[in-house]
This record gives structure tokens, sequence and C-alpha cells, in this order.
């Protein structure tokens, strides 16, 4: 089983340039395989391979002669990438590659293979770069796999290793409906649980907002390219990056939470993309982060042998009465709170979207029946 482990860097001012060198080497060549494909489709009509791409690389070094500074399997992974990305496009509809930009806030490159992590004196050793301190707050057996050093935009430094530990995969635990629960995410409570919990959304944006635009104002009061611009960005930056961490610190969280509780875990299926559209949500709709909460409960139950269930995104789910069935037409979104004229049960709006979506995700898998 492959599981990623993340650890801080502390390298040296000198280590710091060279870091600095294979960034932006990498990026250069990603950018330049990229034309390339591009340039060959227009021209031929046909796809030019990663194969052909790196051995138009080896001429591309004696041209360029910065890239012979950096590793050179390192240089290789990005047109891995390239061709990745276009795999992911034609096969999976995820967007037309886009070309690399030294102004995005996290900065990285691959080291494939050869280097080594040393726990004991707390070093991992990397190509062209030697010996670099690490913070290795954890342990890890199996085969090293690729790794891949960032920076971000407040100046720190991290690598993520990806290891195979040579563990199957955990087979799928059984479960029934009272192993099974309902989540409805939400923007007033982050999550609704079909058992009647209420999960209160932190809102670490809206929180920040105030300071994050003083902040703003302040970076576009400096004059460009002075000492004191820099410094207004790095503590925008800084702010921005806290946000960053609280929001993922309280999903991850929630999520192992829910993971240990649950053998399966019932979610509905949403247009998110369509959603922010919404000029009057869409702000709070980002805050929520609702998508990476989702693939952090998918990769955790992976890991357990847990089960994520989803419903289809026109099943409805919060105009339903979980108790009879009747479907409210006339429910609006500012109405929380109903009572159905049929069974004359009150609704919790949301409660009821989360017990609906528990309902509906079991009577897909035949275990209940209308």
């Amino acid at each position: 089983m492959l599981r990623a482990y993340k650890f801080r860097l502390n390298p040296t001012a000198d280590q710091k340039i060279l870091i600095g060198k294979h960034i932006g080497s990498c990026r250069y060549v990603f950018n330049w395989a990229l034309a390339q494909k591009i340039k060959t489709y227009e021209e031929t009509a046909k796809s030019v391979s990663q194969f052909e791409l790196n051995k138009q690389l080896t001429q591309l070094k004696k041209e360029q002669l910065f890239l012979k500074e950096v590793n050179a399997q390192s240089l290789q992974g990005m047109t891995k990438q390239v061709e990745s990305a276009f795999t992911r496009f034609f096969r999976e509809k995820k967007g037309f590659p886009n070309f690399k930009s030294k102004k995005n806030s996290i900065q990285s490159f691959p080291i494939p293979q050869s280097y080594y992590v040393d726990f004991e004196n707390d070093i991992i050793k990397l190509p062209k770069l030697g010996n670099v301190k690490a913070v290795l707050h954890r342990r890890f057996e199996g085969n090293l796999k690729t790794a891949t050093v960032s920076r971000t935009s407040t100046g720190k430094y991290y690598i993520s290793i990806l290891v195979d530990d040579e563990k199957p995969i955990p087979e799928k635990q059984e479960f029934i409906a009272e192993t099974t629960i309902g989540v409805d995410v939400g923007i007033t409570d982050f999550a609704n649980l079909s058992n009647g919990e209420k999960i209160e959304n932190p809102k670490y944006l809206k929180a920040s907002l105030k300071k994050l635009k003083a902040l703003q104002r302040q970076v576009s009061r400096k004059v460009k390219g002075s000492n004191n611009r820099m410094k207004a960005i790095y503590k925008l930056a800084k702010l921005h990056e806290k946000i960053t961490n609280q929001r993922n610190d309280f999903q991850n969280k929630l999520s192992f939470k829910l993971i240990c509780e649950n053998q399966a875990i019932a979610l509905e299926t949403l247009n998110i993309n369509g959603m922010i559209k919404n000029h009057h949500l869409a702000q709070s709709i980002s805050d929520a982060s609702w998508s990476s909460f989702v693939a952090k409960l998918q990769y955790k139950a992976e890991w357990s042998g847990k089960t994520i269930l989803r419903i289809g995104r026109f099943q409805p789910s919060s105009k339903v009465c979980n108790n009879c069935g009747y479907y409210n037409r006339d429910l609006t979104l500012k109405v929380r709170e109903w009572f159905c004229p049929e069974c004359n049960t009150f609704h919790d709006r949301d409660v009821n979207a989360a017990i609906n979506i528990k309902k509906f995700a079991l009577i897909d898998q035949n275990l209940i029946t209308i």
C-alpha cells in the first residue's frame, strides 16, 4: 500500500540556493515540454512521447547550461508530469495542462530515486544537495518511491516521500444500516450527521477576513520591487498559510473521527464548481472547502477498509420527508425548519438531508427497501 509522509526540512543557505535552482530549472523544463507537445500536435496532429521529450532534453541541456547544475532525474520527472497531465486531460477530462508560474504559492520539484532517509541522525540525503537536516517526527518502513521537495511562499521547506510498505490494501469491512452514517455538508454548520449531531463550521477565512483585507491594502500601497513590499507580502502569505493549516487540521480530525466511529459513510455528490458561481455564497463555500474534506475521507477510508457511499447529484434530500417520503416543492433555501403536512413530522432541514442521504445510499446497496 502506498502512503505519503511529509517532513519539514532545514536546509543551509547554500542548499536553499540549490533548491531554488532545482525549482526554477524544473519549472523551465515543464513549460518547455508542454510547449513542445502543443507545437508538435498543431504542426503534425500527433503527440510527442515522453521518450522523445527526454531525448530532446539532452540537447536542451547542451544549449541551456544552467540545467546541468541540477539533478538530471528531477528534470526527466517533469516530462513525466507533462505526459501524465495530458493523459488526465484526454482520459478523465480533467482540464488542459497549464504552464507553471514562479508566482504560485508552492514551488516544488520531484526526486524519483537515489535519496536516503537517516532516522538516527535526522538527515535526508538528496542528490546534488547532500545531507539536509529534517524534522523526522515519525518513522516508516518500506520501499522509497518518488519524493517531492517543496518551498512555500513563507520560505518553509518540506519533503513528501511516497512509501510502498508492501502491505495489501485492507478489504472492505461489511456494514449495515446501524453502522452507516449520512453526512450533509453545509455552510451554517460544516456537517450535519444522520444521528442528529451538528458539526459547527469554524469559518477560518471569515474570522481572519478583516486582517486579510488590512494586509492586502498594505501590499497595494508599497512600491513594487521594494523591500517593504516584500515584507508586506510575507505577512500576507503567512496569514494565508495559517488559515490553510487551521482548515486542514480541523478536517483531518473530523474525517478521522468519522472513519473510526463508522463502517460506512454516505455522502451527496455536489456540483461545487456550479455552486460557487453564486456570488452570495462563493466565499463561504470556498472557506468550507468541501472537496478537500471528501478527499480526506476517501483516502482514510481506503487505509482503514471502510466504505464511502455516494448518492446522485439530483436525488432530493432536504425537501423529502424521511418519515413518509412527502416531497415539499415549496421549500426555499432560507427555510431551515419545516413540518411535513402528511405525517406532521418536524424536520431540521439539514439533519433531514443527512438522514435521506443515508437512506438513499443504503437503498442503492439493497440494504433497505422503500
